[in-house]
């Protein structure tokens, strides 16, 4: 008995601060409508920010207060005033990519502000760790434990009573239902959400601070997990319930850590599965709870009350404008491939060919996110499939580019695979699944010997055609060679996305009911999607894999598919030259801020670039290609000149050339 609960009292603590988190999420749903995917990277700031304080002599009384009461609560309020308030309700791919961007910009404004080093953990809020308080039957419960649970208990009967019996908490409450008649009633809507944005986001510095003390270092990696540990409580109660979210949170905490006790030192493969009982939870959740299939429909009854927003006026389009362009964006092209094989320095050819590569796994986002309008967030771990298969082969005498092709077919078995369970799901709750599979992939599957080679990495070759070796010549031949066949995928996807299944989905994406009842099938074109987009980004996956020469599971980790995303919706995610222009693009600022001084963190500041970038995606979904090619429009009408009588009827769109 003794050692089942020296297994289980440490996860009871565990399940606390995961706990808070949970409460936090449902607390922000449920009153804003937003799924806040950045609560993990604001417990990370809270808690990197408490280690720097203390570090630097503050005492660990004064750091908590400005980090979990100051600083979190002023990022959330930030958050909610400058990016979630401006989108609308039923915009719920606006929301996710903002949440994605804040997801991905918080930890690398950590990295850029206070240099890449890492800080060691930092002590305690309360008691220390040292400090045994109590014992039960013979298992030593420290002061830390302690007060996590009491902290968080007190948390939660706090919330439930203001909730309940204060004019906040009814506001709050009423918030969920409907806010359009909480303004009816003289209520400042938007106070209320601030406030809810502030107590959830403290809540989630309270979290980081408690949980710092756990490991050596303060890490992002470790308040992911939490952060989809708590994801998966609350989804068990529908997002619906913060006393059901911390039963929940509770629970999985001490099966964690009891499971992962028992589990046999020597088996890596064993102690990870273990680890991921939160993700199965989840992915079990999602596909079986009716409730959660549901959480991107308003119960708003004035929902379709409020006007949509207004957008810039789109110019009338010019035959001979877009033939500038098609131009200009072929001889750029040109210019690009002559430079890269003649005059470019080697190392810019080599993170350009690179990002070429990238570019086909880009374009499988153009499918899923542009056309299709789901955000799935495992589209690197589909590449990291193509790249360990065709490495793994190539290790056995298949060619590299054999093996590529056999890795985008297998990374397309993998596609359906992470598409079944999320059949009947839309929107927010899909990318939750895809998430999930992401991080199953990441814990259980591509750390392996087998996927992933040794702990050096995976060597995948460069290949050869005929008597033409590409690894003995320089990678200028390889980057042609890359171009070539991006440039043939391309233009298949050009013709899927121009033909009918491309009119589907992009109806699809506007109404899927009303596709439906017109007799196209949503889960067929969910698996074909998925297959398709995997197919091109297994691919992409293996030529960038043999630009590199050798990879790893980081190079393909979930962090990579969230920044992915993130790219693309910054540049371009409805078009296939947004596709190629995302992966030059980030390519060239990966290289170019590799000359920027090491203390800046140049990998964290391409980060910011593009979390900043798709902030805009609410007003902006075009992304930045589309929004040159309007300014160029407008720029083309105000100097062409147009006959007086005909001149409103052009603005209009009733005449175009």
């Amino acid at each position: 008995m003794s050692e089942a609960l020296s297994y289980m009292i440490p996860g009871l603590p565990f399940g606390c601060t995961m706990a808070l988190i949970a409460i936090g999420l449902v607390l922000t749903y449920r009153s804003t409508g937003v799924f806040n995917f950045a609560f993990g990277a604001q417990a990370y700031t809270a808690a990197y920010l408490y280690a720097f304080f203390t570090a630097h002599g503050l005492a660990r009384g004064v750091a908590g207060v400005l980090a979990i009461v100051v600083i979190s609560p002023c990022i959330g309020i930030l958050a909610d005033r400058l990016v979630f308030s401006r989108i609308t309700s039923g915009n719920v791919t606006a929301k996710t990519v903002a949440a994605l961007a804040l997801m991905v910009g918080l930890p690398a404004a950590i990295s850029v502000a206070f240099g890449p080093t890492s800080l060691a953990s930092p002590p305690s809020l309360l008691f220390n760790v040292n400090n045994v308080v109590v014992h039960i039957d013979g298992v030593a419960i420290d002061g830390v434990q302690v007060s996590t649970v009491l902290i968080t208990l007190a948390v939660l009967v706090i919330l439930t009573t203001v909730l309940r019996s204060t004019a906040v908490g009814i506001e709050m409450r009423a918030a969920v239902e409907s806010p359009r008649l909480l303004r009816l009633q003289g209520v400042n809507s938007i106070r209320v959400s601030s406030i809810a944005w502030g107590v959830s986001s403290g809540l989630a510095g309270l979290a980081g601070v408690l949980f710092a003390p756990r490991y050596a270092v303060v890490s992002i990696d470790n308040y992911t997990f939490l952060l989809v540990a708590a994801i998966a409580a609350a989804a068990v109660v529908g997002l619906n319930s913060m006393v059901g979210a911390f039963l929940v949170a509770t629970a999985l905490g001490v099966a964690i850590s009891l499971t992962t006790g028992y589990a046999p030192s020597n088996s890596s493969w064993t102690t990870g599965l273990f680890a991921a009982i939160p993700f199965f939870v989840l992915l079990v959740v999602l596909a079986f709870n009716p409730k959660l299939r549901n959480l991107d429909v308003s119960a708003d009854p004035l929902i379709n009350a409020e006007p949509p927003p207004t957008f810039a006026a789109l110019p009338p389009p010019l035959r001979v404008v877009d033939r500038s362009l098609f131009i200009t964006r072929a001889v750029v092209m040109l210019v690009i491939i002559v430079s890269m094989m003649t005059w470019v320095p080697s190392v810019w050819v080599y993170a350009l060919t690179g990002g070429m590569a990238l570019s086909l796994v880009f374009l499988s986002i153009t499918l899923t996110t542009g056309a299709a309008g789901q955000v799935s967030l495992c589209q690197a771990t589909f590449a990291g499939v193509g790249a360990f298969t065709a490495g793994q082969l190539a290790t056995h005498g298949v060619p590299v580019l054999t093996g590529a092709l056999i890795g985008g077919l297998v990374a397309a078995g993998a596609g359906i695979l992470a598409a079944l369970p999320a059949l009947r799901l839309r929107g927010l709750a899909l990318s939750l699944s895809t998430l999930t599979f992401a991080l199953l992939a990441d814990g259980l599957v591509f750390p392996t010997s087998w996927v992933s080679g040794d702990q050096t990495g995976l060597s995948i070759p460069r290949p050869q055609i005929g008597l033409v070796n590409f690894a003995t010549q320089s990678t200028r031949s390889l980057f042609l060679l890359v171009t070539a066949i991006v440039a043939a995928v391309s233009f298949i996807f050009w013709l899927l996305l121009k033909g009918a299944t491309g009119r589907n989905l992009d109806a699809s994406r506007q109404s899927p009911l009303a596709t439906a009842g017109l007799g196209f099938s949503l889960s067929k074109a969910k698996i074909m999607v998925f297959g398709i987009s995997a197919v091109a980004a297994g691919l992409g996956g293996a030529l960038y894999g043999s630009t590199l020469q050798v990879v790893s599971p980081a190079d393909f980790s979930f962090q990579m598919s969230l920044l992915f995303v993130v790219v693309v919706v910054t540049i371009g995610c409805r078009t296939v030259s947004g596709a190629i222009g995302a992966g030059l693009a980030y390519a060239a600022l990966s290289q170019a801020l590799t000359y920027s001084p090491n203390r800046l963190a140049p990998a964290s500041l391409l980060s910011i670039l593009f979390a900043l970038g798709a902030l805009r995606y609410a007003r902006h979904p075009q992304g930045l290609l589309e929004d040159g090619r309007r300014a160029v429009l407008r720029l083309a009408h105000r100097f062409r000149k147009f006959p007086a009588k005909n001149s409103d009827a052009v603005f209009l769109g009733a005449r175009s050339s």
